[in-house]
């Protein structure tokens, strides 16, 4: 039997298309379960969030909890890679400065629970100032859901397009948040 890991992305598509659904307030409680088994198995966790639309209140999302991991400069982020996958998160993409899991795909589908992990550095958290600035902005927040709604059967099946498509948006809003909230993710 193959592994998810050895599935080619036509077929990992298949098995996981893109689904949104009503924001539930419950996905704010999956993640604090999920960020107290992360806190008490990481060593030297410098900050920890949740990111993505699911930390939005008020939009839909793919009911995915999304989390951001910082870790101290001085960690080499490999050194945690097995921490992680002991957790039970399988590492998606990796390279010197990030490392990407997820958590809750099955060779049936996805799990009740499913989670991605972007395990990074200090500082490296664009994803805090866009997630932040939708949370105080539901005006863009819900321009955000309609281009989310829009692509969602276009791209139903490719993830990476669906990703792609977003990308100039959260440009520009990682920049508003930036200017917006500036210094408030500074290393002390």
């Amino acid at each position: 039997m193959k592994k998810l890991t050895e599935l080619p992305l036509d077929e990992l598509w298949q098995l996981f298309p893109i689904t949104l659904t009503a924001h539930q307030e419950y996905w704010a409680d999956w993640y604090k379960e999920e960020a107290e088994l992360l806190t008490e198995e990481l060593p030297c966790i410098e900050r920890i969030n949740h990111i993505g639309s699911t930390a939005i209140k008020g939009i839909w999302a793919k009911p995915i909890i999304d989390i951001l991991v910082e870790i101290p400069r001085e960690e080499k982020i490999s050194d945690l890679k097995v921490i992680i996958e002991r957790c039970g998160y399988l590492c998606m993409a990796e390279n010197s400065s990030r490392i990407d899991f997820n958590k809750g795909y099955t060779l049936q589908g996805f799990a009740e629970r499913v989670f991605h992990l972007h395990l990074c550095y200090e500082g490296d958290n664009d994803e805090l100032y866009f997630r932040d600035y939708l949370q105080t902005n539901a005006v863009i927040a819900k321009e955000y859901e309609q281009l989310k709604l829009d692509l969602w059967k276009q791209y139903e099946h490719d993830r990476n397009m669906y990703t792609f498509q977003k990308g100039d948006f959260i440009k520009q809003y990682t920049q508003e948040g930036k200017l917006l909230f500036t210094s408030r993710y500074d290393n002390k």
